[in-house]
């Protein structure tokens, strides 16, 4: 079994436990999947495929936990795969049902895919009462303002 295999391999059985666990073990499935999206050595296709599922379980009507430890593994995987809006899109959709720790993760991968579609999303929240959103909307416009910007410099 070759190394990419083996981390679908372990992905696959997280799912599994995942889909077979109470509420309370759920979160834990989803830290083995982020450990797994933490190597960096999924392809970006199997990454991606990983992705749309926990965006889904993050929309979801799980507990906080696990739609927390979705989310955290999303960003994880923005990290290292750089995914494109598209794919966390629904993410801006459902992010006013968040509460205020769970947007910073939302805004966060938003501010990660540098793209200009996610930008009247992000300001949104610039004006929203907690201050830490505000650092995070703040910080993730910052980081989409900054690829614009650097982006002709990449192609001269």
């Amino acid at each position: 079994m070759n190394g990419n295999a083996g981390l679908r391999a372990l992905i696959e059985s997280a799912w599994t436990e995942f889909n077979s666990s109470e509420a309370g073990r759920r979160d834990l499935c989803l830290d083995a999947v982020n450990d797994v999206l933490d190597t960096g050595r999924l392809t970006r296709n199997d990454a991606e495929r990983v992705v749309e599922r926990l965006v889904t379980v993050a929309l979801s009507d799980e507990g906080r936990a696990v739609r927390e430890s979705a989310l955290n593994a999303v960003c994880t995987a923005s990290t290292h795969y750089g995914l494109p809006y598209r794919l966390v899109e629904p993410l801006a959709a459902g992010v006013d049902t968040f509460e205020p720790l769970l947007i910073a993760y939302v805004l966060t991968v938003l501010g990660s895919t540098h793209d200009q579609a996610a930008l009247p999303i992000v300001e949104r929240f610039l004006r929203h009462p907690h201050s830490e959103v505000r650092r995070d909307a703040s910080d993730a416009a910052t980081e989409i303002h900054r690829h614009r910007e650097s982006a002709p410099d990449k192609t001269a």
